[in-house]
């Protein structure tokens, strides 16, 4: 059970806010504020609600998403001394966003709670569009692979990658991780129509790790590799024996895990348009 620091607990006579968000991260250069200029998520977003605040706001998110990439369930907190009703935050927030970013929700939290440290596990969707010609809607929310992919062959590759691995082989090189052991809940590889969908959930992710699994099943479901290779790229512990890094369109942040009694509100999983395939899909992870 994660034990807050001193200084990541709510200083006293401050609220603790999270909140829920939803982006499209296509013109963004990511989740992580950077230096002036660079467009990003989270400054928008701290922009947005300072005005709700009458003061600066200063977020923590509960996983940092990459240039390109979406989230549909990312949950965020701040300390601020401004008496708010949750609605103010929500409406006032979304009325000074941009229309790719939204708040869902919002709510006060006890001031161990944080969107980081307090998540015991973090779920991704990959989202392809398997057809020859490419999609003239939702280019950017998807990835578009041209060649027949093997479904059922990309499923029974991903479930090696189940368990307490070292994930070392599906790391980015300048990751700035730890520890490159991770756990995996579940990962289901599924189609629907011309969308093949990867569905899959973790205790936390290295940099890149869902992209890079991408790339292998991908190259597994095209037939360019058997499927005993992703036991291979995983035992290699190396990230050169993994082949190429997926594009970050159709990557989602679709869930986070808190412990119960933090009490965070849930939505559908999503993207939206796909919201239809969940009966289909695992449920939600459960930490309690």
């Amino acid at each position: 059970m994660f034990t807050p620091a001193i200084d990541e607990v709510a200083p006293e006579g401050l609220f603790r806010i999270a909140l829920g968000v939803e982006y499209k991260g296509s013109r963004y250069r990511g989740w992580q504020r950077q230096e002036p200029g660079v467009l990003t998520v989270q400054e928008s977003l701290e922009q947005a609600l300072a005005k709700v605040a009458a003061g600066p706001v200063n977020l923590m998110c509960a996983g940092r998403t990459d240039a390109g990439v979406h989230g549909t369930a990312q949950v965020v907190h701040f300390d601020t001394p401004a008496d708010r009703p949750l609605k103010a935050w929500v409406m006032g927030a979304n009325t000074n966003l941009p229309k790719d970013i939204s708040v869902t929700w919002a709510k006060v939290m006890p001031a161990d709670f944080h969107a980081r440290f307090s998540a015991a596990a973090r779920r991704y969707r990959y989202v392809i569009y398997n057809d020859p010609i490419r999609p003239a809607h939702l280019p950017e929310e998807v990835t578009w692979n041209y060649r027949p992919l093997d479904v059922e062959r990309m499923q029974q590759a991903a479930q090696t990658l189940l368990g307490k691995h070292d994930f070392s082989s599906f790391r980015a090189m300048q990751c700035q991780a730890k520890s490159p052991i991770k756990i995996v809940h579940h990962i289901e590889v599924l189609r629907s129509g011309s969308l093949i969908v990867l569905d899959i959930c973790a205790s936390a992710f290295l940099h890149h790790m869902v992209r890079n699994i991408a790339g292998v099943l991908m190259t597994i479901g095209a037939g360019e590799r058997d499927v005993g290779w992703v036991k291979q790229v995983l035992d290699a512990r190396n990230r050169r024996e993994g082949g190429v890094t997926a594009y970050p369109y159709g990557l989602y942040l679709v869930d986070v895990t808190y412990p119960a009694r933090f009490e965070v509100p849930e939505r559908y999983l999503g993207p939206h348009f796909i919201s239809g395939l969940n009966d289909q899909l695992p449920p939600r992870f459960r930490c309690d």
